[in-house]
């Protein structure tokens, strides 16, 4: 099993009233055409650095120690094409990711 992703979709991800620039449909669709395993919430917390997208570690990379990684400001796409690709290449633990989503992780949010 690979890696899967959440993407958030909720008050602030993915709305055009946060982000009128931004195709949000296309870009789920993009997701979902490369990705077999992705999720969507309603709402991850984490509007300081929307469009968020949580990149879980496949099963094997997990029981290694890998943790999730959480990836803000996907509002392009070389950076929808950037979750896709560190995805396809192992993930979390098993890949390192590429540039244009390594500048993009962001903190893991704490509670509120």
């Amino acid at each position: 099993m690979t890696s899967r992703i959440t993407v958030c979709r909720g008050c602030c991800c993915g709305t055009e009233r946060k982000h009128p620039e931004v195709d949000h449909d296309r870009q789920l669709d993009l997701l979902r055409t490369r990705l077999t395993a992705v999720k969507v919430a309603d709402c991850l917390d984490a509007c300081e650095v929307s469009n968020v997208v949580v990149v879980q570690p496949s099963p094997a990379a997990r029981a290694a120690g890998a943790k999730p990684v959480w990836v803000g400001s996907v509002l392009d796409d070389d950076a929808v094409h950037g979750v896709a690709d560190w995805v396809e290449a192992g993930g979390p633990g098993l890949a390192d990711p590429p540039p244009v989503i390594a500048r993009r992780i962001v903190a893991t949010p704490g509670p509120k």
